[in-house]
Order: C-alpha cells, then structure tokens, then sequence
C-alpha cells in the first residue's frame, strides 16, 4: 500500500482528532527535531559536532527523530539523507550512482526501481522517511552540489524525481524534495538572495517541483538561501501560496538543517511546518509567540495536523525489512545497472571497444583511477560496504591483460607507459574536495572543516590532468579519457588529444566495474548527456559563488546557446553507443490533454543496444520570447542488432504553455508548433514535422 495524497486526505478526519486532543506545547512538539539546542550546554555542543566527524558516530549514522507523541500513537517523524542512497550505518548501505549519473539515464522506470531499494534500506534502518529527493537545478554548472540533480532541463528533472518519489513511498517511506528553491550556489547558499522575473520562476525553476508534488510526494524541504530578499523557510509566497494553495500539496515543509530557520515568528506565519534537525527558533520560543499573539494558533494547528496526517497514513500497515536488504546482492545489481545506463560515451574515434584479444597490456593513468570516486562527503555521503575502482574493474574484466597503474604525476614516465600499451585508459576528473556540499567555518562554530563547495576558478579539468591529456594524450591512438565528476566538465583544451572521451559521473559502488564493461563492449554505452557541454565558459551565465545577490536570467543551459545562435562542443541529450540507430517518420497528434509523438526507431548497427528517443517542441512562431526549442517528452528504448519499432513519446499540453505574468496564468499558444524527435538536441540528430495546437 502507498500512501497516496488520496490516503492521506482520507486520514484528514483521525488526525484531526488526535490533534483537538494536544495542549499547544504537544502541537509545538511536533514540529521540530527533537534535540533542543537553546538548553543544550556549549560544551555538549561541541562534543556533538565532534562526534560527527567520527565515522562511528556520522552525521546521520541512524534516523534523526522529530516530533512523535507515544500517548497519541503518533510515531516520530525519523529522517534518513540521500540521495545516492541511505547515509545510515557504516559499509553497509548500497550506494548507488549520483543522482546525475542515474539523469543520464533517462529511464524513470530505473529510477522508480532505485526509489524501490533505497526505500527498504530505509525501513530496514529504522527510518520513515528518505529526504534524498534533490531536484535543483543548476543555473550553471559550477554548483558543488550539481551531482545531487538529475540535469540542467526542468522537465527531465521532474520526469525523474517524481520517478523517485513513487519508488521511496512504494515501500510506505515519506519523500522529501528538496531544496525549495533556488537554491543553486553551494559556498552563498547562507547568505545569497536569488532574484528573478516571474516567468523564469514559474516556467524555469518551479515546475520539477510541482511535477514532484503531482506524484504524491509527503513532504518538502525549505532551502538556506533568500528569495527577493526573504528566507526561503520563512517564504509566504513560496510555501504557502504557491505549494499549498496553488499546488494543492498536502504534506508538510521541514527546514534545512540547524540553519534553515531564522526567525520564530516568520517562519511560523510563512508556512514552515517544522524546524529541523534541532530546536532552536521553534519549541519554548513559538509557544511564547503563540501566547504572546504574534502567532495564531491557527497556523500551529494546520502544521500538526499536516504532520501528523502524513506520518499516521504511511505508519498504517506499513512494510517492514530488516537489515538483510541493506547492501543485498538485488539492491547492489541495480546500482550497477544504473551505472551502465548512465555513463556517456562522448567521442569514440574507433577506439572503443577494446578487443580483449589483443589488448594485453593498458597503461592505467590519472591519480582516480585507483581512488574510490563516489561523491560529495557531505550530507549525501554514502559508505558502502566496498567500491570497486576503475583499476579493479578493468583487471577482473579482462584476466589476461596486464594493467600498469601510473598516476601521471611524472610526463615523461607516463609518456613511456603510454608508448608500450596497447591502449591508454586516463581516469581524470574531481573529488569531494573539489566540488560537493560546503559549510563554512563560521557557519559550524569552526567544529566542521571546509571541503567541496562551488567550482568557483574553472569548470575544466585541473591544470595538470590537462596536461596530462594534451601532452600524452597523442602518444596512443587508442587512447581514452574517463571522466569523473558531478557535471560538465570543459573539454575544449585537451579534447583533440584522445581519441575517446567517455563520462562516468561519479558511478556508484560497481562503478568500476560498470566502466570496464563498456570499455571492452560487454555493456554497450548507452547514456545521454543531461546538460550541454559549452566550448566556452562564457558561454554560460555568469554567477559570482560568493554574491549576495544573484540575478537568474531566464535562459540557461542548451536553451542559452541556442538562443544566441552558438554551437556547443557536445549537444545537450547527445551520447553514443557501439550500434547505430535510425529514427524516421515523425507524426504528432493530440489526444485528451497531451501530444502524442510516434516515429520508427531501427537499430541499424551489429550490436543490441539502447537508444533514447527525444522529443523537442519549437516555439518558433511564439508571439512572446521563448526558447527555440525544448525537451518535452523521452523514451528508453531496447532494440536488437537490425531491429524496428514504432515508439510513441508523449508530454502533456501542460508542459508547452508558458506562463502569462500579466493574468498569472499559463496560456497554451494555438500556433504551429515544430516537433522534433531523435537522438540528441542537435539539428543533426533530429527529424521533424509539426503540429497545430
């Protein structure tokens, strides 16, 4: 049983009655985590932020507790962190692809299944719900915490997170989205307040949202940062009138951790249901502002009841696993899976595959390619019970070949290695010191060291893996990069130096083995890119990580460059395999509310593979400024060597209106519409017809 919006409004009337039942300090209780930091001793503190760095006593090493009533058989609300998977325990949780590794996918139906797993891992520890549903979007992509999105298009990001929510509740756990919104910077995310016009919000920034809250999602995250000028937790407009009255959401909003509320007052008026993880601006301090008037009980009893609503509908019945399901063989397949679906074949200049026959000695080079590369050690750091490095992977896929491993600090060693091999593999890219969650010193009373953040000097690779490449890149012609990091990386200096460039995120806990396979063709590659790969930076919109006050354009991403006429390195949606598709024969209709998209898709090479159909709409004869085209509709698709099928994508109308800010309402155009469907956002992969709407 999942508790639907359907099942929890049906609980409305049973919560409703446990909640007439509370004294005001109860309903209070409810609302926040439960330590209270303003009767906590400075010492205590600083023993608790300490333990945290012990790897025994983590952040969030079990489920962190909020509210419960025992008297009231209202259980705590108990919150586990994602989203690579539960960051519970010790070596023992799957981790899982990040999330924009599993973006590249395309395949929300995978993802469903990953929601499956990391939902039992949750029960399994002890937890009701997995706050791991982090669907920002990067404005550019130097965020530190871009790994932890699904890509750079709203609409594949919602199409994918609400995917994740359905597969978490699946298994009776609360989904928290996160972080609402605008919150794009990592190192300003205390201190920055994001402005913008309102059809960027609602056409840009909003709708993954929504599409999450459209899927049932229980619960939603507040962010750090300000919008025009106000807290996002304490966000009126935000939370109140757009999520639950517009949006009609029916969960409940938590803060972001220890900092998300500033104020007692604001954030009870502006629509903040509970404070989180500690109490600090809720507990003694709202009952006061309650008593005192400046808070209506009112609000007090809507927050109880959302919150005990919520967790009464998923505590009924709920499933039960035990800690066998935690890092279990059917858990860790999937990771695996997501993994070979998910990393990109960029450029393959008949490299790639290797052939095991004749390949029987690779010069390993790069300082990660024998490093367990996962991700951000932050609040979304998994341990797993092992990693498989892309050292180990290409020695257990291929026993006969020699691998000699070379960090490539030494030019001339790594030249000579390259020289002999038969083919050259460099592993270069970034780790969670280079780009992920950031806390500044003063932000955690100095107990928390500073690590990751913002790429605040260059989106490229670091000066000496640049290097590296451009300088022994040419050596070999069979000779491939494999890139590692949480979004795009630049290219442009080394790119004609290797003749094979492959991205592989941050791929998990097989993501060793998953790299190899593709390297010798036992997976055919079969990932897209979920953002565009500029030949410039100044291509992308400027963002100053330290700013204050930072202004959101409304176009971004592939939807800048090709609003400005500029032709990326590699196209948004673009991704090869070892086979070759064809896709002919677009027709477009509408039926009920959505337009529906069919073409034939062959698989015209010698190798089963998969391909993602893409479906783009044009708005070039829009009678206001949008893009010239933008992703509204994708299908998975399995085809053996030689085979046809007729595949059928569709989106609804919904998602081609734009947003009227003079009557605030959305307006669908009755204007020609083109239509494209293929295998990237590039012209030349695309075929076209057009429809009337």
């Amino acid at each position: 049983m999942r508790a639907t919006k359907e099942y929890r409004l049906s609980c409305t009337e049973e919560a409703k009655k446990i909640v007439d039942r509370l004294t005001l300090e109860q309903k209070v209780w409810l609302m926040s985590g439960n330590i209270d930091i303003t009767r906590m001793r400075q010492e205590d503190m600083a023993q608790m932020m300490e333990a945290m760095q012990d790897d025994s006593k983590h952040y969030n090493v079990t489920p962190y507790a909020a509210g419960g009533l025992e008297e009231e058989k209202v259980p705590p609300m108990l919150f586990v962190d994602g989203p690579r998977g539960v960051v519970c325990g010790n070596w023992q949780s799957t981790c899982f692809p990040v999330s924009m590794a599993r973006g590249a996918t395309f395949d929300p139906e995978l993802e469903e299944r990953v929601g499956h797993c990391i939902g039992r891992e949750t029960r399994a520890f002890g937890g009701n719900l997995f706050a791991g549903v982090c669907i920002n979007m990067p404005y550019n992509p130097g965020w530190g915490r871009s790994q932890e999105t699904y890509g750079e298009e709203t609409y594949q990001i919602g199409r994918m997170g609400a995917a994740l929510v359905k597969g978490v509740q699946d298994e009776d756990v609360m989904a928290c989205v996160k972080h609402y919104a605008f919150n794009n910077m990592e190192n300003a995310r205390f201190k920055c307040s994001v402005t913008c016009d309102q059809r960027t919000e609602q056409e840009v920034y909003l709708p993954h949202f929504k599409d999450c809250v459209d899927a049932g999602a229980a619960s939603i995250m507040s962010s750090y940062n300000r919008y025009n000028g106000v807290q996002c937790g304490h966000h009126k407009y935000l939370l109140r009138q757009v999520l639950k009255k517009e949006w009609d959401f029916d969960g409940f909003v938590m803060s972001d951790f220890c900092w998300g509320v500033r104020d007692t007052v604001e954030a009870a008026q502006g629509g903040q249901d509970m404070e989180m993880m500690w109490t600090q601006f809720f507990g003694d301090r709202l009952v006061k502002a309650v008593q005192d008037g400046f808070v209506s009980e009112e609000d007090i009893n809507e927050a109880a009841l959302r919150i005990v609503r919520t967790i009464i509908a998923f505590d009924k019945e709920h499933k039960e696993y035990d800690m066998s399901v935690v890092g279990c063989p059917e858990h860790i397949a999937v990771a695996k899976e997501a993994a070979e679906k998910g990393i990109t074949l960029i450029k393959n200049n008949n490299v790639l595959p290797l052939k095991k026959s004749e390949t029987k000695k690779i010069a390993l080079i790069g300082k990660l390619a024998n490093t367990a590369v996962i991700g951000d050690h932050g609040s979304s750091w998994v341990r797993p019970p092992y990693v498989v490095t892309p050292e180990e992977g290409l020695k257990k896929a291929n026993g006969g070949c020699e691998v000699i491993y070379n960090d490539g600090s030494d030019l001339e060693s790594a030249k000579a290695l390259a020289k002999e091999a038969d083919a050259v593999v460099f592993v270069v890219g970034y780790n969670y010191d280079d780009e992920g969650e950031f806390i500044s010193e003063n932000e955690s009373s100095n107990y928390i060291g500073s690590m990751g953040g913002d790429r605040k000097k260059s989106l490229g690779l670091h000066e000496d893996e640049a290097e590296l490449l451009k300088q022994v890149g040419p050596v070999n012609e069979k000779s491939t990069a494999v890139l590692i990091g949480g979004n795009m990386i630049m290219m442009t200096e080394w790119y004609d130096c290797v003749n094979a460039v492959m991205m592989a995120y941050y791929p998990g806990m097989e993501g060793g083995t998953a790299i190899a396979e593709i390297i010798y063709g036992d997976v055919n590659p079969s990932g897209k890119l979920p953002y565009v790969v500029p030949v410039s930076e100044e291509d992308l919109p400027h963002v100053d990580w330290e700013e204050t006050d930072q202004y959101y354009e409304y176009y971004h991403g592939y939807t800048r460059l090709e609003k400005n006429g500029v032709k990326p390195l590699v196209p948004y949606g673009f991704g090869l395999s070892y086979t070759t598709f064809e896709i002919t024969a677009p027709e477009a209709k509408v039926e009920g509310d959505n337009l529906v998209v069919t073409a034939n898709v062959k698989n015209t090479g010698k190798m089963d593979g998969d391909e993602v159909v893409q479906l783009y709409v044009g708005f070039e004869n829009s009678a206001v400024d949008r893009p010239v085209k933008q992703l509204r509709g994708f299908q998975r698709i399995s085809l053996k060597a030689g085979e046809e099928k007729k595949v059928t994508v569709s989106t609804p109308l919904e998602k081609l209106k734009w947003y009227n800010p003079v009557y605030r309402e959305w307006q669908l155009e009755h204007v020609e519409h083109s239509v494209y469907v293929g295998s990237s956002s590039a012209s030349e992969d695309l075929v076209k017809t057009s429809i009337v709407l």
